[in-house]
């Protein structure tokens, strides 16, 4: 085997784990990753599963970079090609619905970021703080697409980027929450209904009635 081929097969097998382990950690936490489920499940010995992480934590911080790697290619290169200011941001805000309810190969257990975020808030450690870097990219990259649409006079000038952003978050981790725990089939629609309230657009939504 020569080495290109043997670095290629190694980089396949790692992305496999990686894969397995998001679809495992969205419904049993990163907690629930295990050398020996991962080898289990997957067919590997413990010692090659090992082999390319070392420690739980370092197959944590690779799962939760795959999955960030997932959520940008469903969420935000999705919305990329959109007219900048409302037009992009709401095209984000689709994307994300669709990643929460319809990503279910990926993610068999709903958005693993929000599984992640309840499990590690109250810790420290180097997991806690991969997953309180990526809300806060996340959140900062909300802030400056508000920010776009009110420079392009898309929302009202006086709008508080950081606010609107904060509120999103908080929206999408209440709806996925609709879907999980509680199967709300208007889940959905809700989310959409205060979208389009905290766009200012909900008289517009509903037909102006």
């Amino acid at each position: 085997m020569s080495p290109r081929k043997s670095v290629a097969e190694a980089r396949r097998t790692r992305e496999r784990i990686v894969e397995h382990a998001i679809a495992v950690a969205s419904v049993d936490g990163l907690e629930g990753l295990t050398i020996g489920r991962l080898a289990m499940d997957l067919g590997m010995s413990k010692a090659g599963v090992l082999g390319h992480f070392g420690t739980k934590e370092s197959l944590q911080l690779a799962t939760l970079e795959g999955a960030s790697a997932v959520f940008a290619r469903t969420v935000w290169e999705r919305a990329q090609h959109e007219q900048p200011g409302l037009p992009r941001l709401q095209a984000v805000c689709d994307a994300w619905i669709a990643y929460i309810e319809t990503e279910r190969e990926v993610f068999p257990g709903g958005c693993l970021f929000t599984t992640a975020a309840v499990e590690f808030d109250a810790r420290s450690g180097p997991v806690r703080d991969a997953v309180a870097r990526l809300y806060r990219v996340w959140r900062r990259r909300l802030a400056d697409e508000v920010r776009i649409a009110v420079d392009c006079g898309d929302l009202p000038s006086g709008t508080d980027p950081e606010q609107v952003a904060y509120e999103l978050v908080g929206l999408y981790m209440a709806f996925n929450q609709e879907i999980q725990l509680f199967a709300d089939p208007a889940a959905a629609e809700r989310t959409r209904r205060a979208l389009a309230r905290l766009f200012g657009q909900e008289q517009a939504s509903s037909g102006g009635s």
